[in-house]
């Protein structure tokens, strides 16, 4: 089947502008962290240990890769790998957006396979939850250096589990949907698609699916907070493990909740500071941060930019073989 470009003239242009601002942005948080700083802890972590912190990064990726085709699959849109694989990694380039919002674009590209919209927005979202889960679990797990904050956390895992509880309840989504199409005269459209959204999204939260989910997430994300161990250690830090993930985990999770593009700006200070807080001088905990940043976040906006390149221009695919 052929047809009109999926990503073209001012659309493309619009996700390349976003992009482009996002990372002049963050240039200018690495000069006023210190080229100097940053390029002698590259020094300090060497070729291989760079080469094994984007690997985990790749890991981290992989993982949740496969987390998004367990998705398309329970929503009745399995997907061949390579033709969901280059959609998943496009979605990358639009990270620095708020909220990670932009990597709903993986809908657009994936609409022209048979993959209805909502359907990709409710994988989106389940991604989204999982994540939050996951963050909030290893949280928890840092935590165990400081069990005087442990109630928090587990108050805050509480909502997420509710709230996931609470997805999978199809009767209930289903009499939210009623009660608002009775009480107004029209349904607003964009209730209307939200609640179809949160309707399928429940296959993604069966407790089957959830744990399996749930693993994957944990894995991804562990993966990530391990490699800034490592980073930290090679800097010459002699920061435990239970402390660098707790303070990667919370650095990721205050980042998402600020709704900052990509989490920039927050997820960096909540870093540098308890980073410094454990005794590492404010220079090498700025160049410490920056550089796990580069190898993670900005490691996928550049594997997205490459991949969504490849969709600018191109026309619709063949619908896969069901």
């Amino acid at each position: 089947m052929t047809g009109t470009p999926w990503l073209s003239g001012w659309r493309y242009r619009a996700v390349v502008l976003s992009v482009i601002g996002s990372a002049l942005g963050y240039l200018a948080f690495c000069l006023w962290g210190g080229w100097h700083e940053v390029a002698q802890a590259t020094a300090r972590v060497g070729a291989a240990g760079i080469a094994l912190t984007l690997l985990m990064s790749a890991v981290n990726y992989g993982l949740r890769f496969l987390r998004w085709q367990l998705y398309l699959q329970v929503l009745g849109h399995p997907l061949a790998w390579r033709d969901s694989l280059p959609a998943y990694l496009a979605g990358f380039a639009l990270t620095t957006t708020p909220g990670k919002a932009g990597e709903a674009l993986r809908g657009v590209l994936l609409k022209p396979l048979g993959v209805p919209y909502p359907q990709s927005f409710a994988a989106f979202v389940s991604e989204r939850l999982s994540d939050l889960l996951a963050i909030a679990l290893l949280t928890l797990f840092g935590l165990s250096w400081y069990p005087a904050a442990q109630p928090m956390i587990a108050v805050g895992l509480a909502l997420v589990m509710a709230g996931l509880l609470t997805l999978s309840q199809r009767r209930l989504l289903e009499g939210l949907r009623g009660t608002i199409a009775q009480a107004t005269a029209r349904l607003p459209t964009l209730l209307r698609h939200l609640l179809d959204v949160l309707l399928a999204a429940r296959h993604c939260h069966r407790w089957h699916v959830l744990l399996g989910a749930s693993l994957l997430s944990l894995t991804a994300w562990s993966a990530e907070a391990l490699a800034f161990h490592w980073v930290l250690g090679w800097m010459g830090a002699e920061i435990p493990l239970t402390f660098a993930v707790f303070t990667y985990a919370l650095a990721m999770l205050a980042g998402a909740l600020s709704f900052m593009p990509g989490g920039l700006g927050g997820a960096e200070a909540v870093m540098i500071r308890l980073l410094m807080f454990k005794g590492m001088p404010a220079a090498d905990a700025i160049a410490a941060t920056i550089l796990i940043r580069l190898a993670t976040l900005w490691f996928a906006v550049a594997i997205g930019a490459v991949m969504l390149s490849r969709f600018k221009d191109s026309t619709s695919m063949e619908h896969p073989a069901r």
